[in-house]
């Protein structure tokens, strides 16, 4: 899903992460995976990656990339690695997530920070192909009407929530198709507000937010359930400048990571427990 408001307002909180919420481009030699001391490199001989002015579990675990604890702290050094890099050779910065989007030069060789790849985007920025697939999840508050729905038919007679223009919107129409159209609004901050105030019974994010808006900050918040892939993929891709000499390269090494098994590992560890005990809804 594009991930803006909600995911920026309620990551203040614990999850610049939260809400809102592959086509690449580059000169570089897609079959080079060593690390080039030229000038390709924000700093030569030296892999700069940015992630979130803070950046939450179970991304990155304490606040604390260097780590390489956490899903995505754990994605980019694999990515460092199949680029050449060794740990000590990783320089971490911080970014806000709409500086990054941003047209423009960056201090960062790549960007991870939860950013779906979408074709507005790619105009302004570069992607790498897919690290992480998001499923989309329905969340309620306890005690209203969508508390007991336990599959897809009993969805449907929910007045459901989402951000205009989002996978969750469409993921609501193509999987669910309610008897009442969505209701649909500019931020997924907007749509957790009406969810608070009950002008709607539940609201549609991508899982790991749902589970982060569901357990930290919707009170009462719980996980209806999972639902049924429909419509655009949320996928996420590592963000780079605009053009990148390094974007093809980028792109290696996580298809590398892809087709030798590293990156469904690496979900399995760190985020199994965004879906964990959440029934899939059929």
């Amino acid at each position: 899903m594009s991930r803006p408001a909600l995911r920026t307002a309620l990551a203040a909180v614990a999850a610049a992460t939260l809400l809102a919420l592959a086509g690449c481009s580059g000169a570089a030699d897609s079959s080079s995976s060593s690390a080039d001391p030229g000038t390709d490199y924000v700093t030569p001989g030296k892999l700069t990656i940015a992630t979130g002015q803070t950046a939450y579990e179970p991304y990155v675990y304490n606040d604390d990339p260097t780590s390489g604890k956490g899903f995505e702290a754990a994605v980019a050094y694999a990515v460092a690695e199949k680029l050449g890099f060794s740990k000590d050779d990783v320089v971490w910065v911080r970014t806000s997530f709409e500086a990054a989007i941003a047209p423009g030069p960056k201090n960062f060789d790549f960007n991870i920070q939860q950013y779906t790849i979408t074709d507005e985007r790619k105009q302004a920025v570069d992607f790498s192909s897919p690290y992480f697939e998001a499923s989309q999840t329905i969340v309620a508050i306890k005690g209203g009407k969508a508390d007991g729905v336990t599959d897809l038919a009993g969805a449907k007679g929910l007045l459901l929530g989402a951000m205009a223009g989002s996978t969750s919107a469409t993921t609501i129409e193509e999987a669910i198709a309610p008897t009442t159209p969505a209701a649909l609004f500019s931020s997924n901050e907007d749509a957790r507000a009406a969810l608070e105030a009950g002008q709607i019974d539940a609201m549609v994010l991508d899982t790991p937010t749902a589970y982060l808006a569901a357990n930290y900050y919707i009170d009462g918040g719980f996980m209806v359930g999972e639902l049924p892939a429909a419509g655009v993929p949320d996928q996420w891709g590592l963000l780079l400048q605009k053009d990148s000499p390094l974007t093809a390269r980028v792109t290696n090494a996580v298809d590398t990571l892809r087709a030798d098994g590293t990156l469904d590992a690496l979900e399995k560890q760190w985020l199994s427990v965004l879906t964990e005990g959440v029934p899939q809804l059929k």
